[in-house]
């Protein structure tokens, strides 16, 4: 079978990829005039690697993601970290640890079991948490939901605590020893060696898929397949007749600094009120300084509507109420009556995902698809 799939980036590789594997001829099409989607890198005028829409950082519990990602290039180990400034202008951990805590309430706490008997002191007893807002303040207080998490959501996502998913915090973890790594130890953490678009181009390596870079989807092309996965947004395939899933952006402002003293972390956080909410020192992190230059590149990130930034998509929004995904369940019964049609990724199913959890879930599907033929 001919078939198409809309979008260069993971779910749209891993896709056309066991396709093409199966037999299948794929003809993968993205508007964007790059492969990798979000996940894009290159080297700049510095001499760094740099991720042109945000870092993306590899981790992952699923054996099953790592052996497939890795049959497609080489990977190195990479644990990250992320610092956040303070009011008084230092550093601390983040997510919350044991040093986080004592830098906040100048404590001294050595153990683990102090952090929990601190935390408990001050967390809200809240049973059943409604939204982010109840969820933060029955682990660890008010004080803290506050200064970490109520300026920088707002910032993010366009709305306060109390009108956010629980989910949307819970993947932070809450630590109470000395780690300080971001994700979780007990996950897989890696880099691509040579950069994710040398890896997408390894994916897309193979004699059944045809590229189309620079194209944009529309209906008329599916008269020439006999199937289409489609990574675009499932309203804008519906002409939005039922109303805008709201997507937040991020405008990316790059500067260029001189080399310096290191940073204690490749990404920092910005606790304040200011329009921004972290930002990244590239070639801290490993293998992204291709060339010696003397300078380094940094990118500030602004969050903003989608709408205010030319359509580009990143993070689903997940209220309390549920609002928008009431709508997207809309669209989706809209597209169960799209013959051979099925929609995949971020976009497509309105999911706020992970690299890993991305490629899990188009293995699952692409599996599927091919034991009902």
């Amino acid at each position: 079978m001919r078939i198409l799939v809309v979008g260069a980036g993971f779910a749209g590789a891993v896709y056309a990829r066991t396709l093409a594997e199966a037999g299948h001829g794929v003809t993968v099409i993205d508007k964007r005039p790059h492969i990798g989607g979000n996940a894009y890198d290159f080297a700049d005028t510095n001499g760094v690697r740099v991720h042109l829409y945000g870092p993306h950082l590899f981790h992952t519990k699923l054996q099953r993601v790592i052996d497939w990602l890795t049959r497609f290039g080489s990977f190195i180990p990479y644990e990250h970290k992320v610092r956040a400034i303070l009011p008084n202008g230092k550093l601390a951990p983040m997510p919350i640890n044991l040093d986080t805590v004592n830098a906040v309430f100048g404590t001294g706490y050595s153990t683990a079991a102090e952090v929990e008997a601190h935390l408990a002191r001050v967390a809200l007893k809240i049973a059943e948490p409604r939204n982010a807002a109840e969820h933060l303040q029955s682990r660890i207080g008010v004080e803290l939901t506050d200064l970490f998490f109520r300026p920088y959501t707002k910032k993010m996502w366009g709305f306060d605590l109390e009108d956010m998913s629980p989910s949307v915090v819970k993947r932070i973890p809450l630590r109470t020893d000395r780690v300080d790594t971001y994700f979780a130890s007990d996950e897989t953490q890696m880099l691509p060696r040579d950069g994710y678009t040398a890896l997408f181009a390894s994916m897309f390596d193979h004699p059944g898929i045809e590229l189309g870079l620079g194209t944009g989807f529309s209906r008329d092309m599916l008269k020439q397949y006999g199937f289409c996965f489609n990574a675009m947004p499932i309203d804008e395939y519906f002409g939005f007749q039922l109303g805008d899933l709201p997507y937040r952006s991020i405008r990316f402002h790059v500067r260029t600094e001189m080399d310096g003293a290191a940073w204690e972390a490749p990404v920092t956080n910005f606790t304040d009120s200011g329009p921004y909410t972290r930002e990244t020192n590239w070639d801290a992190l490993p293998r992204h300084r291709v060339e010696a230059t003397g300078r380094r590149t940094i990118t500030r990130e602004e969050p903003c509507d989608y709408r205010d930034n030319g359509m580009e998509r990143y993070y689903p929004v997940k209220t309390a109420d549920g609002r928008y995904q009431a709508l997207y369940e809309k669209y989706r019964a809209l597209a169960e009556a799209e013959p051979d049609m099925e929609f995949i990724g971020r976009c497509g199913t309105y999911q706020y995902l992970d690299m890993d959890q991305v490629i899990n879930q188009s293995l699952a599907g692409a599996e599927r698809w091919l034991k009902q033929q």
